[in-house]
């Protein structure tokens, strides 16, 4: 699976963006999607990650209430809405496959090139 994610850019705190994640090679829906961010300096961590079908989800602590994981399996895309962000949020974002809903990257097989967030005023 290829996996490509854009959306990302520059956009003040409190502010929203929508990160889109596209696949081709196989089908995602093969697969329980995730997204990772990592900041200058800081070791790549979990954001979120959805199940196959999408009937589930799970979220890092920090994002809880802020942001909302989708997938469209039909289209091969998984998103990230990001809304209220704030300037700890800056980091590059990257979409993972991988066959199950967790948050250790280590279980992830497949890793896209990633987008760079920036939340500042």
């Amino acid at each position: 699976v290829q996996l490509q994610a854009c959306g990302g850019g520059l956009v003040q705190p409190g502010g929203s963006l929508r990160l889109s994640c596209a696949a081709s090679g196989r089908t995602i829906s093969n697969y329980a999607m995730g997204w990772f961010h990592q900041a200058p300096g800081k070791e790549r961590e979990f954001v979120a990650a959805i199940s196959r079908s999408g009937g589930s989800n799970y979220y890092a602590d920090s994002v809880k209430g802020r942001f909302t994981i989708s997938r469209d399996n039909a289209k091969n895309t998984v998103y990230l809405q990001m809304n209220s962000l704030k300037p700890e949020d800056t980091a590059v974002y990257c979409c993972a496959a991988g066959p199950a809903l967790v948050r250790a990257p280590k279980t992830y097989d497949y890793w896209g090139q990633g987008t760079l967030v920036t939340v500042s005023s």
